[in-house]
Formats: C-alpha cells, structure tokens, sequence
C-alpha cells in the first residue's frame, strides 16, 4: 500500500505539532508495510526530492504566502503527478491552498484529511475559504478528529459526524535522541530539577503571557524552549515584570529538548485559545512521565491532561489560577509524581505511535475496500447501451 501525505511545512524546513505527528504517522506505518511519502512546500533553492527518516520527502518551492498559507503552482502538476501512482491521500487540515490542488488535480483516488485544527483566527478570509472548504470536506472519502474532545466541540466537525471518526495522536519515545549524562549534568546545573517547562511555537495562541504572569512574585524557574512571532513581545513583557525565573531558550536541537523533558518537575502548557487543537508538546511531557499544567479550552489538550489524574486543569487567560496550581506542585511534591507516573501511565494506554499506525492502517484498508465497492456497484448499475 502506498500513501500519499500532503502538508504545507514538513521536516527539515519545520519542526511543529503537525509536523511531528505526520513523522510518527510515517514512520510508524512504514514500520506496518506502507510505503509512506511526503508533499510539502519549501523555501529552499535546491534538494527538492529528500530522504528523512527512511522515507521520501518531496518539496516544491513556496512562490507567496496570504495569512499563513502558503501557495506554489509547481505543486499543482507535482501533486497530480505523485497521486497518480498511490492508493491513498491523506491530507492534513487546515490548508486552502490543498483544497484547490485536490480539486484542479482531478485524481480520484481514495482520501481522507486529518482535521488538526477549526480556523480561528482569520473570520474575514474564513468567510471568502467557507464554499471552498466545505466542497473540500465533502467531497473527501472520510474525516479524522483527532480527540473526542475536540469532535464533540468543533461546529464544523458536527456537520460532518457520518464521515468522522476519533483517532488520537500518538508518539514513539524510541525515534527521540537520547542525552548522555554529560548534557543531563549540563542542563541540571544551569536549572536545577524542579523547573517548570513550555515546549513549542511562540505564538499567539499559546498563553506565554498567561505564564509569565503566573511565574511573577515566585521563585519558581520556568525555562522556555522555541521561537517563533511573538518572541519579542514575550521578552519585552518578561523585562517588565523583572522576571529573572524565567529562560528563554530560542530553538534547540532535539536531543537538548529530550533533555529537559527529562529533568523537568513539570509542564507548562497555557494555551488559551482554540488554536491549540490538541498540544503535542504536552503529550511529550506525558510520554517524559511529567505533571502538567494546561487550561479548559474544549480541545485535545484535556484528553491528554486529565484533571487531578495527571496534573491540574485551570480556566484559561488566568494568570493567578496557572500560578496557584504551579505552585501547588511544587508544595505537593510527592502528589505531583504520582500524577506524573500517571500520565506515563495514559500516553502507553492512549497515544502511543504504535497505536495511532494501527488505526490509521486499518483506515487506510477501509476506505480503499469502501471506494472499491462504490466503483463495482457504479459499474453494475450502469445503464446497458443496447
């Protein structure tokens, strides 16, 4: 079987959320027969056709971009070309520009998109994007949600409940760098072990202004790993409270990162918005065998982090309730671990990359038997020309 995925950013060029489930998506059902490859776009000049991780990656140059979305018309015939010779395309949602490549490519071949996220920001161009996306949906074979959460809360999900099934994202621990004593020695004496840790894109959604509040007038470190637009204001605001607890680290290679989530006490997840339709990075810290901390957005940051069970769950946009459950933790330290084994505990029974190839697998043999089917019974009903 081969599958075709089809994203805007990909690895080297970006290493997000999606980013990271569609390289465990890959590697997992390569591990389970598929031949699994990658269309994305790039800003690179040159190495278009790479190899990463035992898979290819095809990339097509970026011409411009309209509110994030990148467009390229070499990825028109590019994607028409590669559809050709798979059995499935899965798509990764949201992304306009995909939704006018898989109508202009005219390949009928069995599909399904994976939806990570409503569109929230953007209302003035949603309402221009809503005929297209909606033919989009419609038209695609079958929907993936990827939290119950966030299926029982999406209106956009709701209008297409038929066609849409649950299933989770998931992570494989083993496919991670592992850090030697000497980079675990490192990072332990700059931060100790009871810091609180934020892994990710700094974005607007994220909540960090909810966290740098939280950490004023307390003691407790709070180390920052990522870049991204609002890294400036963050830093400015940080100067403001004088807040000498809190570390920004920029972009890290990934074994640092495995680091961290190592030695970490805790993780920080203070996504306010709807944005964050799920929180890899607080998955990770679940994986790590880590509390956490997040807020109640109706996503799948609360299937992951299971109030009381796994760590606290506050309301979002509250600085003072984000600071009482970090604090919390630190004064209940015994607590905090028993959520923390918990957790680990969850991700082995839940979100295991292993898991979520499986389902994605028996998905894939689904739609193309389904698709099959509609063919023959097309065939057979046809009406005789004699």
């Amino acid at each position: 079987m081969k599958v075709l995925h089809f994203y805007r950013t990909y690895y080297p060029d970006s290493f997000g959320g999606v980013e990271q489930v569609i390289r465990q998506l890959v590697v997992g059902t390569t591990r389970l027969g598929v031949d699994a490859e990658v269309l994305t776009l790039t800003r690179e000049k040159e190495n278009f056709e790479l190899n990463f991780e035992g898979h290819k990656v095809h990339r097509v140059p970026l011409d411009f971009e309209i509110s994030s979305t990148g467009f390229s018309l070499g990825a028109f015939s590019r994607f028409a070309e590669l559809a050709k010779n798979v059995d499935v395309i899965h798509y990764h949602f949201p992304w306009p520009f995909m939704d006018l490549a898989h109508f202009f490519s005219r390949v009928k071949k069995p599909s399904i998109v994976t939806y990570h996220s409503d569109i929230v920001r953007q209302k003035y161009l949603l309402k221009i994007y809503q005929p297209l996306k909606h033919l989009f949906l419609s038209d695609v074979n079958r929907i993936v949600a990827t939290s119950p959460n966030y299926l029982a809360s999406s209106p956009i999900l709701a209008q297409y409940i038929k066609k849409t099934q649950t299933i989770t994202y998931g992570l494989d621990k083993d496919i991670y760098p592992t850090p030697d004593n000497e980079l675990l020695s490192m990072w332990r004496r700059r931060f100790g072990d009871r810091f609180f840790l934020f892994v990710g894109m700094l974005r607007y959604y994220k909540g960090l202004h909810v966290l740098l509040e939280a950490a004023a007038e307390t003691s407790i470190p709070v180390v920052i790993v990522g870049q991204g637009p609002v890294e400036k204001e963050l830093k400015l605001q940080a100067r403001k409270l004088n807040l000498q607890n809190v570390h920004f680290l920029g972009a890290l290679p990934e074994v640092d990162k495995a680091a961290l989530l190592t030695l970490c006490y805790a993780v920080a997840f203070p996504s306010h918005l709807r944005s964050e339709a799920f929180g890899i990075s607080l998955l990770e810290g679940a994986m790590f065998g880590k509390p956490m901390i997040s807020t109640e957005i109706g996503t799948g940051t609360t299937y992951i982090n299971v109030h009381g069970e796994t760590g606290l769950v506050v309301p979002p946009n509250d600085s003072m309730a984000f600071r009482r459950a970090m604090l919390y933790l630190i004064d209940h330290p015994e607590e905090a671990a028993k959520m923390g084994r918990q957790a680990k505990e969850r991700y082995l029974l839940l979100f295991t990359a292993k898991k979520m190839s499986e389902n994605y697998l028996s998905l894939y043999q689904e739609v193309i038997e389904e698709v099959r089917c509609l063919k023959e019974d097309k065939h057979t009903k046809a009406p005789s020309l004699k």
